[in-house]
This record gives structure tokens, C-alpha cells and sequence, in this order.
């Protein structure tokens, strides 16, 4: 399988357990240990509890929100070793009304892990910092 369309399937697989408020395929989506950065704080995450917790969390703020969807704007990738790759997706987040309640870029690391691809880290920021990468990443 051609990397672009592997890594269309980790987001997509992530992009559908967020819509879905699914805590376990969520966090399946990321290796252990992983960093989450936001301007307000950075996260690791060392193990299973780790991850549920912080993910419990925003699943719930997304639930209250009364999300409806989450759409991925824009995206572009880029091989960084023979294991990494930088991953940019701008994403709108939908609420009940159809109104874009939330919009930032998210910037991946993702890891080959023995043919498995998991993200290690996620750095998010105002859409103004948006990267375009190499290659594409279709939706």
C-alpha cells in the first residue's frame, strides 16, 4: 500500500473515532509515549490510562459542544526517515447549527511502528501557521 493512502486511512480512522466520540479507536491512533502540544500547555501521554484520561477529556468538551462534524480543510504530508512523517491538517469543527465553532492546523508526527502507523506527537495552532508539505493528502 502507497504511503499517502495509509496515512489517509490513520486520519481517517482518527477523524471518524472523533466524530464518534470513540475514546479506544482514538486512542489507538497514537504510539505510547506521545506528546500533545497546544499554545496553552504540552501533554505526555506515557500509557493507556494517560491517553483515556486526556482524550476522555476533549471527547467530552467535543460532546458539549455538540459537535457534529469535523472536516479536514486541507492536508499535505511529507517523509521525514525511512519510519517518520510530518503530517499538516487544517480542520473545521462543526457544531449542532452547521457553525465552525472551532478551526486550528494540527501538525503529526507519525511513526512506522513494525508496519503500523501511530502518531507521536501533535503540535496545534492557529490556522496562520498551516504548512503545506510535499505531497498532498486526499480526502
Amino acid at each position: 500500500m502507497q504511503i499517502g493512502t495509509e496515512l489517509q486511512a490513520l486520519f481517517k480512522r482518527y477523524q471518524h473515532a472523533f466524530i464518534h466520540y470513540d475514546l479506544n479507536e482514538v486512542s489507538r491512533c497514537y504510539h505510547l509515549p506521545c506528546t500533545l502540544n497546544t499554545p496553552d500547555k504540552i501533554v505526555l501521554l506515557t500509557n493507556s490510562s494517560d491517553c483515556l484520561q486526556e482524550f476522555g477529556t476533549i471527547l467530552t468538551q467535543l460532546k458539549e459542544a455538540n459537535t457534529s462534524d469535523i472536516i479536514a480543510k486541507k492536508s499535505s504530508f511529507e517523509q521525514i526517515s525511512k519510519q517518520l512523517y510530518l503530517v499538516c491538517i487544517d480542520w473545521d469543527f462543526i457544531d449542532g447549527q452547521g457553525q465552525v465553532f472551532a478551526d486550528f492546523t494540527a501538525i503529526y508526527h507519525v511513526i512506522n511502528d513494525e508496519g503500523t502507523l501511530k502518531i507521536i506527537n501533535v503540535i496545534s495552532h492557529e490556522l496562520d501557521s498551516s504548512l503545506t508539505l510535499a505531497e498532498p493528502l486526499d480526502w
